[in-house]
């Protein structure tokens, strides 16, 4: 017999779980091998899910932490720190970033901000990786280039920004 959590993930009171555990036993008995097969597909699934849910928040929490620790260790920033790119923060959702540069907030979806990682973290000098960056921008991204006065692959910015991206983000082989 299973185990009655104190909580489950959606706050629900043990009486809700048990009452939904119960429901479902009672339709074991009609469901065939096939209703069956895809109620145990279906859970795993569902708890894979869960895992991933948790294993998400903790590390966005990890970074709130990280950055909150940096920030503290930094201290107040610099002039010169204050006038590009400056840090790189994390929706509440996690679904979405922000490159911030100067006073503006840039935001880019969790897809993009994989591709500059592996853009950044990438093999070549610091021209090639430049060079890189500046044509998934000019090709994906105008307006940040537009935003932070990026005219060629040659502007010191990109090198800060391809920095801060590999400060934040570790590249996965």
């Amino acid at each position: 017999m299973a185990k009655t959590p104190a909580k489950t993930k959606n706050n629900k009171k043990p009486g809700e779980w048990e009452n939904l555990a119960k429901e479902l036993k009672s339709l074991i008995p009609k469901l065939d091998e096939e209703g069956l097969n895809f109620l145990i597909e279906q859970a795993q699934v569902h708890l894979y899910n869960m895992q991933v849910d948790a294993l998400n928040e903790t590390l966005v929490k990890s970074q709130e932490r990280a950055k909150t620790a940096a920030a503290k260790s930094a201290g107040k920033k610099t002039a010169k720190g204050s006038a590009g790119f400056s840090e790189i923060k994390v929706s509440e959702s996690g679904s979405s970033y922000y490159i911030v540069y100067k006073t503006e907030w840039i935001m880019f979806s969790k897809e993009e901000i994989v591709k500059l990682v592996q853009i950044a973290g990438g093999q070549g000098t610091d021209l090639e990786i430049k060079e890189r960056l500046f044509n998934w921008f000019a090709r994906e991204r105008s307006d940040l280039l537009r935003s932070a006065g990026i005219a060629n692959k040659f502007d010191n910015k990109l090198k800060t920004l391809a920095g801060l991206l590999k400060k934040n983000f570790k590249v996965r082989k």
